[in-house]
């Protein structure tokens, strides 16, 4: 005989998966579009007016530019809109991939195209007007550093709690985000954190209920580290809370075993990295592929522009023709391999692959480190900072859904958890 539930508050949930830069990079987006635009507009005229079919050339070239980034954007302001929007069951966080998956395939056609061009030109070499093509060249490369510029910062480490699984805890008197675990007893509980606020690492916990009682004295911790080495801490009261006699060495990355009133609580804590640095150093569980597919688009454009610039000169200084289909082919072999990323990564998530298999570990080892056993578990990524989770867990006693969520509530990333629960005999 098996009993499921959701892991959610009784009063239902919303499914709003968008990242936390969002707006801001749907605004970034739309700017670059109006920049490249206005650029068009400049080359199409001015090469009509003045009679260059080079300056003709380029600004249509930017157009498909400006239609890049159109893509990019009509993702983020449909995204936006239609977060709420029933019909998608996960929400609208994907569709950010899908615009980079999309993105990915035009760049992987323009290699294409450029290492064509190239080769032809290999073959058949055909006259170059240094004169006109160098300027406009130098021209393209400003738009795109400055697009460059107004695109950057786009991949925020932080995402949304606007969803309905709050994770929240007073960090403030905590003082270690994200290391707070909450254990349910019978009426009360126990919230244990690690506080750095003076410096000196400390177990802080705070009893709640029946564990305020007369039986608060017996808490007692003991850490269980690489090695097998292990570390008893003992608590004194401090009014408010609780508190190690014992200083916490580094790194704050070991399991526990947290002992009041006779028994036995299994916890793990993970040392949570705190990177400023934006882009791909935050990992895959935040990066928004959307706005990198609009950077790539960039940056290719733009190194295009340098090889261009460089095979130009080459060609004009010492006759060596053949640097300007070099430099092409250089530049395909560049935007090609940008696509195979950006097509690889988003893919992954457009088709629901595990996005970290370590972090698939430590939900594991903490649920089954309390003698439970998990039968199923399926992790996927929802939006930028946003995973979900399905997991069914076989379990000899008595717990519910609750117990579980007080068990996983410090995995911050875990914007939409769904727990089976299946009672099996002893």
């Amino acid at each position: 005989m098996t009993s499921a539930s959701a892991l959610a508050p009784a009063t239902g949930h919303s499914h709003i998966f968008l990242g936390t830069g969002h707006e801001q990079n749907e605004r970034k987006t739309w700017a670059v579009i109006a920049l490249c635009s206005a650029m068009m507009l400049v080359e199409i005229i001015g090469g009509s007016l003045f009679g260059s079919l080079a300056l003709i050339a380029d600004g249509l070239h930017m157009s498909t530019h400006a239609g890049a980034m159109l893509i990019a954007a009509l993702a983020y302001t449909y995204a936006r809109r239609h977060a709420t929007d029933a019909r998608f069951v996960f929400g609208t966080g994907k569709l950010g991939d899908l615009a980079g998956f999309t993105s990915a395939i035009i760049l992987a056609m323009i290699a294409l195209l450029i290492a064509y061009e190239a080769i032809a030109r290999f073959l058949a070499p055909v006259p170059i007007h240094f004169r006109e093509a160098i300027p406009i060249a130098c021209v393209g490369l400003l738009v795109n550093i400055i697009s460059a510029w107004v695109l950057s910062g786009g991949d925020h480490p932080g995402h949304s709690h606007t969803h309905g699984h709050a994770h929240e805890h007073d960090h403030a008197a905590h003082g270690h985000d994200g290391e707070t675990r909450r254990i349910l007893i019978v009426d009360g509980s126990i919230e244990l954190s690690i506080d750095e606020a003076e410096g000196s690492p400390h177990f802080r916990a705070v009893l709640g209920g029946a564990a305020a009682g007369p039986m608060a004295s017996t808490l007692e911790l003991e850490t269980l580290r690489e090695g097998n080495k292990r570390q008893r801490f003992h608590f004194v009261d401090r009014g408010a809370y609780w508190e190690s006699r014992e200083e916490i060495p580094e790194p704050h990355a070991f399991g526990a075993t947290l002992r009041f009133a006779g028994n036995d609580y299994q916890l793990i804590f993970e040392e949570h990295e705190h990177a400023d640095v934006p882009g791909a150093a935050q990992g895959s569980m935040h990066r928004d592929n959307n706005i990198r597919s609009a950077y790539i688009h960039v940056l290719a454009d733009a190194a295009v522009s340098v090889l261009a610039i460089t095979g130009l000169v080459l060609a004009s200084t010492f006759g060596w023709n053949w640097m300007d289909p070099l430099a092409g082919i250089i530049g395909a072999l560049v935007i090609a391999n940008w696509s195979y990323g950006l097509m690889r990564d988003a893919g992954r998530i457009l088709m629901d692959m595990n996005p970290d298999a370590q972090l698939t570990r430590r939900l594991r080892q903490t649920i089954e480190c309390n003698g439970d056993r998990i039968v199923d578990l399926h992790l996927w990524r929802l939006g930028p900072g946003h995973l979900g989770a399905v997991i069914s867990i076989a379990t000899t006693k008595p717990r519910d859904c609750e117990f579980y969520r007080a068990q996983l509530s410090h995995f911050g990333l875990l914007s939409h958890l769904t727990i089976e629960v299946i009672p099996v005999a002893s």
